[in-house]
C-alpha cells in the first residue's frame, strides 16, 4: 500500500497545478503555425510538465506499508559434554540423533525453520550427524540464555533440549526464569554407577625449597564397601609414596594425606593416581594432575631496633601471616635468642629501622652500611631517635625541632595518595585510632615524597605529616614520624573484634616497599600462570626504548619448551594495537619459555614458565540428572522425554498447526528517487521539443 505525501499543505499542489496551467496558457494562447488539436496537445503536455515539476519542488515522498511473514523456529539444544558418551551407550546416542534428524526434517516439510546449537557453538549445523561430543565442561544455563537472547521478539517456537542433566559451569538452568517454552529429551542412566572417584586434590600453589607441604587427595566410592584401594603419588614417572585405603561402606568419601618434600625449584608437576578396581564403570576420574610452585626463597625482612617495644610485636603478627616473607627481629646490644638470628652479610629485600637511628647510638653503623647496599628502607621516629642523624641518613623527609618535644596526634588518609589502595570503611576504622607520639615540630618533604597518613590535631586535619613514601631510582623509602601503633591494633580488636584496617595499612605499605620495579626493556609473560589444555595461551609483550617509552616493530623469536625437552619455535613482531602473541593446542604440562629481541645491537632475552592442565571436570559425575530435566521442562510449559521416546515428540510437534508471525514495515521514499518520474519528464520534455521543431517552431 502506496501514499504520496508531502510536509506542505495539500493547497500547494492546487497551487502548482495553477502555475503549470498559466505557464502553459501564456505559451500557446498566440496563433502557432500548426493546428489547434496539436496546439491543445502541447498545451496539456507543457502544463503536465510545469506542474510535475513545482509539485517535486515541495519535496513529495512515497510511504509504503510492507508485510512479511516470519517461519515459527525449532531449536535443538545439544549438550555435546563428554559426559555424555560416558553416561550413554554409543547405541542409543546414534539412535537418538538419527531420529532427530528425522524430526528435523519433518519439520522443515511444513515450512517450519529448523536450528541446532550446540554448548559450544562454534559452526551451525545443518544435521545431528556433524555433532562431536567433546565439550569439556557444561553450561546448560548459558546455553539456553544464548538461544533466549538470539531469539527475542522471534517466532520461537520451541526449544528441545537433548542432555543427561549435569552440568559442571554456571547456575542449575532451574533457577533461571525462561520466556520461551522447552521440551527436555534425557539420555544417560540415572542409577549411580559402580565407580572409584577422586573428586579432587587439596594443595597449596606454592612451596619453599626443603620445606614439606600436604597434598590431600579425596576419593569418592560407589558400590565398593569393604574393598580395598591403592593410591600412588608420582613424579616425571617415578612412585613417591603409596597409600592403601580400605572403604567401609557401599558410599562414602575418603581423604589420602600425602606430605611432600620441595626439593627442586621451580613448578613441579606430581600426579596423584587411584590404581583401578576390576568392576568400575570408568577409569577416566582415577587420576588429578597437581602443579605447585617451589620458590627458592622468600622475601627476607629485617627490624632493626634500638629496643624492645610493643610496635615491633605488632609488625611481626602481619608480616608472619604471609609466607612469602621470612621475618627477622635484631636488637644489638640484646641477649642472643631464637629471635636473633641476624647475619651482617644476608641479603635483605626490606629492612624497618625502629628507632634507629638512636641517642645511644645502637645501630647506626648498621644503618650506615645497609643504606651503603641500597636496601628499601622504613624508618619509624620514636622518643629515642638521634633526629640530626636520621635527618642526613634519609632522603624522605627532615625534621625541623628544637629539643626533645612530642605532640599526640591521630592519622587521616590522604585521598589523594594512589600507589596502592586502601578502601574507604578502612578509612573510617583508621580514623578512630588513639593518638601516636610524634615529634613536636616542622616537616620538609624532598622531592617526590608522597603522604600517605596526615596528622590530626583533635578534630582539627593539619597538612604535616604522619606516614609518607618516596621511590627515587628504583628504590623505596618509608618514614613513620611516631611510635605506638600497637595501640591501633588493639583498639581496632576491641571495637570490630578483628584487625583487618591495621593490618591491611602495614601489610600494603611493607609489600610495597619489598617489592622491586622491573626495569628491563624487554619482557615476555603469559596472561595468565594456568591455564586449560582447552583454553589458547596467549603472551604479552613489551618493548622500551632509554627512556622507558614503549616501541613497537620489533621481531620476536619465542621458544617454548615441554616437559619432554621438546622446544617449538615461534616468532612474530609486536605492534602498537592491543597485540597479544597467541598459541594453541598445548597439551597438560609444565612449559618454560624464552623469548628474544635485538635491542640497539644487543639481545635482549625475557624467560618464564607457565602450566597447561587437563580439564578433567566430566568425569567427575557421571549419573544423569532426569529430575532437572523434568523440572526444567515443567517449568517453561514443555515435556520431558526419554531418549527412547522421542517418537513421541515428534507426534506432538508435527500436530501443531504453529502460524506465522506477521510482521509489517513502513518505508518512506522521496518522488525524486524514482528513476520513471526522472524519465517520464525527460519524455514530455523532449516530446514538445521534437513537435514544435517538426511544425516549424522552436
Amino acid at each position: 500500500m502506496n501514499k504520496i505525501l508531502t510536509e506542505y499543505s495539500s493547497w500547494y499542489i492546487i497551487i502548482c497545478l495553477l502555475v503549470g496551467l498559466g505557464y502553459a496558457f501564456l505559451l500557446y494562447q498566440k496563433k502557432s503555425p500548426w493546428s489547434k488539436r496539436v496546439n491543445w496537445f502541447l498545451f496539456g503536455v507543457r502544463f503536465f510538465f510545469v506542474s510535475l515539476i513545482c509539485i517535486l519542488i515541495l519535496g513529495p515522498y512515497t510511504k509504503q506499508v510492507i508485510n512479511y511473514y516470519e517461519k515459527p523456529t525449532f531449536v535443538f539444544a545439544i549438550d555435546n559434554s563428554q559426559s555424555i558418551p560416558l553416561v550413554s551407550d554409543s547405541t542409543i546416542i546414534k539412535e537418538s540423533l538419527d531420529k532427530m534428524n528425522v524430526l528435523a526434517s519433518k519439520l522443515k516439510e511444513k515450512e517450519y525453520e529448523v536450528e541446532i546449537q550446540t554448548l559450544n557453538n562454534f559452526d551451525k549445523l545443518e544435521v545431528f550427524d556433524g555433532i562431536s561430543f567433546n565439550s569439556r565442561n557444561t553450561d546448560l544455563s548459558r546455553l539456553l540464555k544464548n538461544i533466549q537472547t538470539q531469539y527475542e521478539n522471534k517466532n520461537l517456537a520451541e526449544v528441545i533440549l537433548f542432555s543427561d542433566g549435569i552440568y559442571n559451569q554456571g547456575i542449575s538452568p532451574e533457577f533461571s526464569p525462561y520466556s520461551m517454552n522447552i521440551s527436555t529429551i534425557g539420555i544417560g542412566d540415572t542409577m549411580p554407577q559402580i565407580d572409584i572417584n577422586l573428586k579432587t586434590v587439596y594443595s597449596n600453589k606454592i612451596a619453599y625449597l626443603g620445606n614439606k607441604f600436604p597434598l590431600i587427595a579425596e576419593v569418592l566410592n560407589t558400590g565398593f564397601g569393604g574393598e580395598k584401594a591403592i593410591v600412588l603419588l608420582q613424579q616425571k614417572g617415578k612412585e613417591l609414596e603409596r597409600k592403601v585405603i580400605e572403604f567401609s561402606s557401599d558410599n562414602g568419601i575418603q581423604n589420602v594425606d600425602f606430605l611432600v618434600e620441595a626439593n627442586e625449584e621451580g613448578m613441579q608437576h606430581y600426579v596423584v593416581r587411584v590404581i583401578p578396581i576390576n568392576g568400575e564403570f570408568t577409569t577416566e576420574n582415577n587420576i588429578k594432575n597437581v602443579y605447585i610452585d617451589v620458590l627458592d626463597s622468600k622475601e627476607k625482612i629485617l627490624l632493626l631496633a634500638a629496643a624492645p617495644h610493643p610496635d615491633i610485636k605488632a609488625i611481626r603478627s602481619i608480616v608472619e601471616k604471609n609466607k612469602n616473607y621470612d621475618f627477622e627481629v635484631y636488637i644489638p646490644g640484646l641477649t642472643p635468642n631464637a629471635d636473633q638470628n641476624f647475619k651482617i652479610d644476608e641479603k635483605y629485600d626490606l629492612v624497618i629501622f625502629h628507632q634507629v637511628p638512636n641517642l645511644r647510638r645502637v645501630g647506626n653503623n648498621l644503618l650506615q652500611e645497609f643504606k651503603k647496599r641500597g636496601v628499601a628502607t622504613w624508618f619509624i621516629v620514636g622518643n629515642q631517635t638521634d633526629i640530626n642523624f636520621f635527618n642526613s641518613n634519609n632522603q624522605v623527609v627532615s625534621i625541623i625541632t628544637s629539643g626533645r618535644q612530642t605532640d599526640k596526634v591521630t592519622p587521616d588518609y590522604n585521598n589523594g595518595f594512589n600507589k596502592f589502595t586502601f578502601d574507604n570503611e578502612k578509612k573510617a576504622v583508621l580514623a578512630k585510632s588513639p593518638p601516636v607520639t610524634v615529634p613536636f615540630g616542622n616537616f620538609e618533604l624532598s622531592g617526590t615524597s608522597e603522604v600517605i597518613l596526615y596528622q590530626k590535631v583533635g578534630s582539627i586535619v593539619t597538612n604535616k605529616p604522619m606516614l609518607v613514601v618516596k621511590e627515587q631510582e628504583g628504590l623505596k623509602s618509608a618514614v613513620l614520624l611516631g611510635e605506638g601503633i600497637w595501640q591501633w591494633k588493639l583498639q581496632e580488636f576491641a571495637i570490630n573484634n578483628n584487625n583487618e584496617a591495621f593490618d591491611d595499612m602495614v601489610g600494603k605499605l611493607i609489600q610495597y616497599l619489598s617489592t622491586k620495579e622491573d626495569k628491563r626493556k624487554f619482557r615476555v609473560y603469559p596472561s595468565s600462570d594456568e591455564f586449560f589444555d582447552s583454553e589458547t595461551v596467549f603472551f604479552e609483550t613489551e618493548v622500551y626504548n632509554n627512556i622507558y617509552e614503549k616501541i613497537y616493530g620489533q621481531k620476536i623469536d619465542l621458544q617454548i619448551t615441554n616437559e619432554e625437552g621438546e622446544t617449538t619455535n615461534y616468532n612474530y613482531v609486536n605492534n602498537n594495537t592491543s597485540f597479544r602473541y597467541a598459541v594453541n593446542d598445548l597439551n597438560q604440562g609444565i612449559y618454560k619459555f624464552r623469548a628474544s629481541t635485538v635491542l640497539e645491537g644487543k639481545t635482549e632475552v625475557s624467560s618464564g614458565e607457565f602450566t597447561v592442565k587437563k580439564m578433567e571436570i566430566e568425569a567427575i559425575n557421571t549419573t544423569a540428572n532426569f529430575n532437572l530435566l523434568k523440572n526444567l521442562a515443567n517449568q517453561t510449559n514443555g515435556d520431558f522425554y526419554n531418549a527412547r521416546e522421542i517418537d513421541q515428540l515428534e507426534s506432538r510437534l508435527l500436530e501443531k498447526n504453529i502460524p506465522d508471525i506477521i510482521h509489517t514495515q513502513e518505508e518512506f521514499k522521496e518522488i525524486l528517487n524514482i528513476k520513471w518520474l526522472i524519465i517520464l519528464l525527460l519524455g514530455l520534455a523532449t516530446l514538445e521539443w521534437v513537435l514544435r521543431k517538426v511544425k516549424g517552431a522552436y
